[in-house]
């Protein structure tokens, strides 16, 4: 584990999808183009994807799009959203795990066929994209990447012959795995969320159109209200008649990603009518009343962990401290080319505030532990900072399997929980103490929230599923 990177240490969401429909220009929206909008949603949704953005939109005869390697700030600059003139747009932010992190591989991806042209923006991961694409090939089909919603787009240029809704149900019935998709034609914007709902999809409605996202934070950035959550197995149609919505498939029980509310999602976000901040307060306090602990003060990892920490302080009545402090200006292209600057890039991305540690009781509240590698280190500059104990306690159960859903995780071998008990993780890392909150408690949490919308996919620490999976698939050779 010692030849890890700080930055490979941690989970990265697949990516965030953003759709804009505008009726003909009136009202607020008179002065504002769907890309402008369709920018606001990717900029609040920069921390789902941070390797490559891209907009498509479409004036109702011919469709545009720009898209390019970076973050949304860099890829796009005023004249870029000017000369993508348009009422509908899709949107998408990008972190590769199905494909690697090359243009080929960038979304939207755009089809043009003689039908139409179709743009697809795709949260998720499909776990028959192998067979799907050799069927595809087999029927003379050729590829220009090797991401899977290539293989999206093409089944629905492929079916559109029998019109849109045909088209999208025939491909969604194909597709298994996770997948939150914005799809756009000529004149109309398409949402669709997996049958299990995996993958966060919701809408929201401007004075002059509509608007679909990843999240809700994007949904306030764009301008818009927050309607409401996309259903598992729902697809939205929106046109200038408004939102047509159906069904497709069985009805299969909900089984939304609960890494969402530990760590992906903004906490200012609102996924399946669960605050995710609230959600990480409630799971700190699960986490005191499970694994208490004498201490002076509580500190929370920046940025995910801060909640959990509040929420841990608030149960054990022990003081909340801003104890370490996040470099936010360092991003995946800092620039660290021995190995030894590679191991110490957590010393620049982190660093504490030594009045709120030293000589104290500290516990270290995190989301989760991957590696392992980013903890020791942690540990190390708590220490260094003064501290007389630490003791780390985690704000989600033990992560022993690899998510096959649309998060990049190392294969089960590379996950230090998988084949070390709790004590060994402590030695490893060199904490005083150090506990991981159970699944009941974390359920528990969850439930509490809104007990209404229970049932989530708890595959990277159970091992069970919703979908079945073929083993250890690509989650190594495709990474970047």
């Amino acid at each position: 584990m010692n030849d890890l990177t700080d930055e490979e240490d941690v989970l990265h969401d697949e990516c965030g999808v953003v759709g804009v429909y505008l009726n003909n220009a009136s009202g607020d929206t008179a002065s504002m183009s769907a890309s402008s909008l369709a920018y606001y949603g990717m900029y609040s949704l920069q921390h789902r994807g941070q390797e490559s953005a891209g907009i498509a939109v479409s004036d109702g005869s011919d469709v545009k799009a720009h898209k390019l390697m970076g973050l949304v700030a860099d890829v796009f600059k005023r004249e870029d959203l000017d000369a993508l003139s348009g009422r509908i747009a899709v949107a998408h932010v990008r972190y590769a795990t199905a494909g690697g992190c090359t243009i080929e591989n960038a979304q939207p991806m755009v089809y043009r066929f003689k039908l139409g042209t179709v743009a697809v923006a795709h949260n998720g991961q499909l776990v028959n994209y192998e067979q799907l694409r050799e069927m595809l090939e087999e029927s003379g089909s050729t590829f220009n990447s090797t991401s899977d919603t290539e293989v999206i787009v093409k089944f629905i240029a492929k079916s559109y012959k029998k019109g849109l809704e045909r088209a999208l149900t025939d491909t969604i019935q194909l597709i298994k795995g996770s997948f939150a998709l914005c799809v756009m034609t000529q004149d109309c914007l398409i949402g669709a969320r997996d049958p299990n709902g995996i993958r966060p999809l919701c809408l929201g409605k401007l004075a002059g159109g509509w608007v679909l996202a990843s999240e809700s934070c994007a949904i306030d950035a764009m301008g818009a209200d927050f309607v409401r959550d996309i259903r598992p197995g729902e697809i939205v149609i929106i046109n200038g008649d408004g939102v047509l919505s159906f069904e497709f498939g069985e009805k299969t029980s909900k089984r939304s990603c609960i890494f969402e509310y530990v760590y992906f999602a903004r906490p200012d976000s609102i996924l399946d009518e669960i605050p995710v901040q609230e959600a990480r307060l409630r799971m700190g306090a699960m986490l005191a009343k499970e694994n208490p602990v004498s201490a002076d003060v509580v500190i929370g990892v920046p940025d995910s962990g801060l909640g959990a920490a509040l929420g841990y302080s608030r149960a054990a009545g022990i003081p909340y401290a801003t104890g370490i402090v996040k470099n936010k200006y360092i991003g995946r292209s800092f620039i660290a080319p021995t190995q030894k600057e590679r191991e110490n890039t957590v010393f620049v991305k982190l660093n504490t505030i030594k009045n709120e540690i030293n000589g104290k009781r500290v516990i270290v509240i995190d989301d989760s532990i991957v590696r392992g590698t980013t903890s020791r280190r942690l540990i190390q500059i708590l220490r260094k900072a003064g501290a007389k104990e630490v003791h780390l306690r985690v704000s989600s159960p033990p992560v022993k399997f690899p998510c096959y859903f649309g998060i990049d995780t190392p294969r089960r071998a590379e996950l230090i929980s998988s084949d070390h008990d709790v004590e060994a993780i402590r030695e490893e890392i060199g904490a005083d103490s150090l506990a991981f909150l159970s699944m009941d408690g974390m359920l528990e949490a969850l439930r509490s929230c809104n007990p209404e919308q229970y049932g989530y996919c708890k595959g990277c620490f159970t091992g069970e599923y919703p979908v079945a999976v073929p083993g250890e698939i690509r989650s190594v050779q495709l990474r970047c």
